[in-house]
């Protein structure tokens, strides 16, 4: 009976040859079970079917790794075979004998047995491994959405503090602004209160007629230069706000006071124009003073929309 040796056998199990002469290479033709070991760790590899040659000299299945001349004859056993050789069994006494063709199915069937366990252990090993690479996949994408959000909500926090310092510094201008046009308004009206005793007790006194000037007649009056002016100002609505300016103070205080104490919308742009004679106040207007304008002693002016 010839026998059978590792290459063989994995044929006999229905292995490809390419892969089965691989695994005795690869294994250096130690047995079948070391070459089965090897076929199930390298079965998903991307050059697994790629064909094998084998190295000069080498001869792949061989009985063991010894050249062809030096191989043992079937004949005699005590001359040994192939680890991966099946083809002999011991007996209890110890002596080696040929299996029968039972033994050699049973053999082949153990071993089939065998490769199938340690395929099921494979596929459960790298089955734990994907749940493994998963549970790490999930934590890792979890720790990067934590990250994210935190980056989002550091940058509508620092958004939000930066709105409410803006809010609070236009808050603060506008109530300087306030302050100052109060301010002014009030020493405007103490020098106007002041003034007018006076000028209404000059008024209730009789001219004094001057003694160089036998027929009372003395020099033309000069004209009274005004350092104030009252302003009138009638808002869209029909209601109006009146206070005193410098007649120094630009147009531009008038429309500053009007927005800050008048009832137009918040944003909304206007125009200020004279009604008699009727004239539209421009930008350039807003920088030049009252008196220049003509708006002193006193004046009317109507806001109208932009």
């Amino acid at each position: 009976m010839a026998e059978l040796t590792t290459l063989e056998s994995l044929l006999e199990m229905g292995f490809d040859r390419n892969r089965a002469e691989k695994a005795v290479a690869n294994t250096g033709n130690q047995g079948i079970e070391q070459a089965m070991d090897w076929l199930v760790e390298h079965e998903t590899d991307p050059d697994i079917d790629e064909p094998y040659v084998p190295p000069v000299g080498d001869v792949v299945g061989g009985a063991d790794s010894r050249s062809n001349t030096e191989q043992p004859t079937v004949g005699d056993p005590a001359e040994g075979t192939a680890d991966g050789d099946i083809d002999y069994i011991e007996d209890m006494d110890g002596s080696r004998r040929f299996m029968t063709e039972e033994e050699k199915r049973e053999q082949v069937k153990r071993l089939e047995e065998l490769m199938r366990m340690k395929q099921a252990e494979r596929r459960e090993r790298e089955r734990a491994e994907e749940v493994e690479r998963e549970k790490n996949r999930r934590k890792q994408g979890q720790e990067l959405q934590q990250i994210r959000q935190k980056l989002q909500d550091d940058e509508m926090k620092k958004l939000s503090d930066q709105r409410r310092k803006e809010k609070m510094e236009e808050k603060l201008a506008r109530q300087r602004v306030k302050e100052k046009i109060a301010r002014d308004r009030e020493e405007r009206a103490q020098k106007f209160g002041g003034g007018a005793p006076s000028s209404t007790a000059a008024s209730s006194q009789p001219t004094p007629v001057s003694p160089s000037s036998p027929t009372g007649q003395g020099p033309p009056p000069t004209k009274k230069e005004y350092d104030e002016s009252r302003i009138q100002v009638r808002m869209l609505d029909g209601s109006t706000i009146t206070t005193v300016f410098k007649a120094q103070e630009p147009l531009a205080a008038v429309r500053v006071y009007v927005q800050m104490n008048g009832n137009t919308p918040e944003g909304q742009d206007f125009t200020l124009l004279s009604p008699y004679p009727r004239h539209v106040y421009t930008e350039l207007d807003m920088e030049k003073p009252l008196k220049e304008l003509g708006l002193v002693p006193s004046a009317v002016l109507v806001v109208t929309k932009k």
